[in-house]
């Protein structure tokens, strides 16, 4: 009777440990996916690089932080540069997910150095090298290791932060000339290149060269090698290829459909009277006659009637001091005192022009930078015209007679109502002004230099203009009481808020390190100092 009760028993706990079993798996949910294809990933990673970091698409809030374009109705939005809370977004929204796909990528079979890698590596130094450039000192070494218990990274200093997205970037080149077709991502995946890996390496080193000059108050440093890499960059195609014209850019192509340009027919009636041209733009642009002003902006129309001004003629173009009162600056748009946005170009479409994110104008100008500094040779003039050259031509202005089209006075809210009016332009008068043409002189072509830069980044290239303007001081960027922050051009974005609650020991490091008593705007990072 004993055994029979100890059978009984053992069989109960076998039915038991059968049914816990059966319980267990009834908690996997098959339809669920436990891994994500890295191709997947990487087709959102570089949809991605078209927004987000504060707002880089064009007409964003870093082309108002550029001083591009203002505000002038309060009820949706002012021109403050609220930059209390960093970016910090970016290490979940996006560095995570570049990380996933470089497991993903391993998982499926891939080598230790594969295309997806390679793309990584690019996406890490573009963020990271965001990411510090907004703020300073940013977690990396120990930044997305929940996995393996870092809650609270530490923060690495800044300089540091730079030597790694050179090294990252230096690793994609070399890696980036071993692949084939072979190695070819899944069709439609490589939005930016189709999987012409010679661009991506092209893309990668036109990149190096920002960040090299975004470093030149630093450009005697020994780890850094500014001086050196940026001369071994241009001296050596073959080893550095870089772009060699406007097809080899980063650029963002939109659609009728599913992505459209931020302005367009369907958002015209709600934006289109509450944005107007900013002053720093305008009068970098019609202080040295430069055409782009003419199919960017729309004129000032009480200026031009009043004065009897052509349409085209540059006096009748006037932006807004973006620190203005925005009740002033609204009572000046409907008055007609002051440029709007160009409605004819863009907001006629739903396609209106490529954003391009990192481009081949930049790129001119940037070796022309670096030369004038005295960093390489070559020929500073040729690599500065190029990059004027390159610019001019993307709005569609040609050598002789062109047509500039505006919204006609009267008729703010249709947007069939255009005029047009006839301008023209030569090249070689334009390039041999005394405003435009370089002197052999550093500080006067710096600013020649970084102004057309600035010019030619309209509506492009996210944060450079303002990276541009905090490291020289050109163009000449305003404050005043719409801006907040005491009427002072910020120089840096606060920590994101939620690293005072959950790194805060980490986060007082970092502000302490860097000599900052408080989480402070108007702090000095290394790479400006």
């Amino acid at each position: 009777m004993k055994s029979t009760r100890i059978y009984i028993f053992a069989l109960l706990l076998v039915a038991l440990a059968s049914c816990s079993k059966k319980f267990e798996d009834l908690q996997i949910n098959p339809n669920r996916p436990t891994s994500v294809p890295a191709s997947l990933i990487l087709t959102k990673q570089l949809n991605d690089l078209a927004g987000g970091l504060g707002g880089v698409e064009p007409w964003g809030a870093v082309a108002r932080y550029n001083q591009y374009y203002c505000r002038n109705y309060q009820y949706y939005g002012d021109n403050a540069y609220s930059w209390s809370n960093g970016p910090f977004g970016v290490y979940t929204a996006q560095l995570k997910n570049i990380m996933q796909m470089e497991d993903e990528a391993k998982k499926s079979g891939a080598k230790d150095v594969n295309p997806y890698a390679s793309v990584a590596k690019f996406l890490k130094a573009y963020y990271f090298y965001h990411l510090t450039s907004l703020m300073g000192d940013v977690p990396m070494t120990e930044a997305i290791k929940g996995t393996t218990g870092i809650f609270a990274p530490k923060y690495d200093d800044q300089k540091a932060v730079f030597v790694q997205v050179l090294k990252w970037l230096e690793e994609a080149n070399t890696e980036f000339a071993t692949y084939t077709i072979v190695d070819a991502f899944p069709a439609g995946v490589d939005i930016y290149y189709g999987n012409d890996f010679t661009k991506w390496r092209k893309l990668v080193n036109s990149f190096k060269l920002r960040v090299l000059v975004a470093l030149s108050k630093h450009e005697n440093d020994a780890d850094l090698k500014v001086k050196q890499r940026f001369s071994e960059t241009i001296a050596a195609p073959a080893s550095f290829p870089i772009f060699t014209g406007m097809g080899d850019n980063l650029r963002y192509v939109y659609n009728a459909t599913i992505n459209r340009y931020p302005f367009n027919p369907s958002n015209f009636g709600f934006d289109a009277l509450r944005l107007n041209m900013a002053e720093a733009y305008v009068k970098a642009c019609t202080q040295i006659n430069d055409p782009r002003v003419l199919v960017t902006c729309d004129p000032a129309w009480k200026i031009a009637t009043d004065n009897g001004y052509s349409l085209t003629d540059f006096r009748s173009f006037v932006g807004a001091p973006i620190g203005q009162n925005q009740s002033q600056m609204e009572a000046d748009a409907i008055a007609g005192r002051i440029s709007m946005i160009n409605r004819y170009r863009y907001y006629r479409t739903f396609t209106a022009e490529d954003f391009i994110i990192v481009g081949y104008p930049e790129m001119c100008f940037n070796i022309a930078e670096g030369i004038a500094r005295g960093w390489a040779s070559g020929n500073v003039n040729t690599w500065y015209q190029n990059g004027i050259r390159a610019s001019v031509n993307f709005y569609g202005i040609v050598n002789g007679n062109n047509t500039a089209y505006y919204l006609r006075s009267g008729s703010p809210t249709n947007l069939a109502d255009y005029t047009s009016a006839s301008f023209t332009y030569s090249e070689s008068n334009y390039m041999t002004q005394t405003s435009v043409q370089l002197e052999g002189n550093l500080s006067a072509d710096l600013s020649k230099i970084v102004t057309q830069k600035y010019i030619a980044m309209f509506q492009n290239s996210g944060w450079e203009p303002y990276f541009n303007f905090r490291r020289t001081g050109f163009p000449t960027l305003t404050g005043g009481v719409g801006i907040g922050n005491g009427g002072v051009l910020p120089k840096r974005w606060a920590y994101a808020t939620a690293e005072q609650n959950v790194n805060n020991a980490n986060w007082k490091a970092a502000l302490t390190k860097q000599g900052f008593n408080n989480d402070d705007l108007n702090g000095l990072m290394w790479l400006i100092k």
